[in-house]
């Protein structure tokens, strides 16, 4: 391969895996999930081989690179349209910490031992497991982490401002893409026909009308519908 060849190569290259990027959107950088994962390692690799490697066709490696960027836009459709989809593609949100207990089951699952569970609680801020509330390890990696409210500073609700609802510790899913969570319902022992009485209230004629719906810490019902009109 000459020097122009390789020179050729190499932009071909590095516009080809910008474009990509592009196409498969920021998700594919802000978010490392399990298929973002692969998805990156092996554009990477047809991109680098497309560049260096004469044994390797430039058709045949732009190919290789748009198959593979149609796989992973095909993937990240099929997990923005199914929840189930979704949960096999990237598997669930664990919970590590409840109330100052570590629930060593979730830790054997997402195959993390205390040592690292300690360095991300740091991170936040955190230097003592006893303080967490509820700490979540997500699918991306990523510890998201709520302290007590004894080591919460000074808010609103302190000062009565407004109340929450007991047992609700964050906002929960109700409605997702049009479609009720009928198990988080019961879990905050609310049914559809509350459910439905809070959509009316709020304007709300048909579920279909919602993308998503959370009840949040103040048992009230926050609704974000496909026509991006917000209710509170």
């Amino acid at each position: 391969m000459d020097i122009g060849e390789l020179i050729f190569r190499l932009a071909l290259s590095f516009l080809a895996l910008w474009a990509m990027t592009r196409i498969m959107g920021r998700k594919e950088i802000s978010q490392m999930t399990f298929h973002n994962f692969v998805s990156a390692i092996a554009i990477g690799t047809i991109a680098a081989s497309l560049a260096i490697d004469s044994m390797v066709s430039i058709r045949n490696g732009v190919i290789a690179l748009l198959a593979w960027t149609a796989f992973t836009v095909l993937f990240g459709f099929l997990d923005i349209k199914s929840k189930g989809a979704r949960k096999f593609l990237n598997g669930d949100a664990l919970v590590v910490i409840k109330e100052g207990k570590i629930m060593e089951d979730a830790l054997r699952k997402a195959r993390l031992d205390v040592d690292s569970l300690r360095v991300m609680l740091r991170k936040k801020g955190v230097f003592t497991v006893a303080d967490v509330s509820i700490a979540v390890f997500e699918t991306e990696g990523t510890l998201s982490v709520m302290k007590k409210e004894s080591k919460q500073p000074l808010t609103k609700r302190d000062l009565n401002i407004f109340k929450t609802s007991p047992g609700n510790a964050i906002g929960t899913e109700v409605i997702l893409d049009g479609k009720i969570n009928e198990n988080n319902l019961t879990k905050l022992h609310l049914d559809t026909a509350w459910l439905e009485q809070k959509l009316r209230d709020s304007g709300v004629q048909q579920i279909s009308e919602v993308f998503y719906a959370e009840v949040q810490q103040d048992g009230k019902l926050y609704i974000d519908k496909y026509d991006d009109g917000v209710v509170h």
